[in-house]
């Protein structure tokens, strides 16, 4: 078993969403020890935003992309080739201004290629990144969670379901910033969460 764990958190240790996430992992390895994990911090090695450049490089046919051209589509290369070995994924996820992180947004961009991790076809948009499953950590410091201003599960189960990835949980830890007491309440239920989703 491949495990494939993604930290989009700006924070170093002081970050809920980073701490919730390790949580499911050691989770998954006390039912599969052997497993390899791949661990990706999206704020300690960022990937760089598609901007026109990196669009004309993964446009660019592979035999003629120049010296600059080739490592920028690297860069997204490395990210797709360790989605596609996963078949865990665990995703930490924290909300800013009623969204994912730009860590997050450029991640998704990145394995999110025509060709290769969806195509079109007679019948629409296939996902290519079938088999896996899924575990997005959701923490916030207020209540969102089915509300109007949760844009984070619906985007993410949206863009994820598109690329294949239907087999998805979410774990939500909110009012994070209502006060120590408040804190405390979604760690706890967070962790409860995951008692209950993730096989063990």
């Amino acid at each position: 078993m491949n495990i494939l764990q993604i930290n989009s958190s700006v924070r170093a240790s002081a970050s809920h969403s980073k701490h919730l996430n390790q949580v499911i992992v050691e989770r998954v390895l006390s039912a599969h020890p052997e497993a390899n994990i791949v661990s990706r911090d999206l704020a300690q090695t960022p990937q760089p935003v598609l901007d026109e450049q990196a669009l004309q490089a993964l446009f660019t046919p592979a035999d003629q992309r120049n010296a600059e051209q080739q490592a920028r589509v690297a860069l997204d290369d490395a990210l797709i080739a360790e989605i596609q070995a996963a078949d865990v994924v665990v995703i930490g996820a924290p909300m800013y201004n009623f969204g994912v992180s730009a860590q997050l947004k450029n991640w998704v961009d990145a394995i999110a290629r025509a060709g290769v991790t969806f195509r079109y076809g007679q019948n629409g948009p296939e996902g290519l990144l079938t088999g896996k499953k899924v575990y997005v950590v959701l923490t916030r410091g207020g209540m969102y969670r089915n509300t109007p201003n949760d844009s984070q599960m619906p985007y993410l189960k949206s863009v994820f379901g598109f690329l294949g990835m239907t087999d998805i949980s979410f774990i939500y830890a909110e009012g994070l910033a209502m006060g120590p007491d408040a804190e405390a309440a979604a760690l706890a239920s967070a962790k409860q969460q995951i008692e209950e989703l993730v096989s063990a």
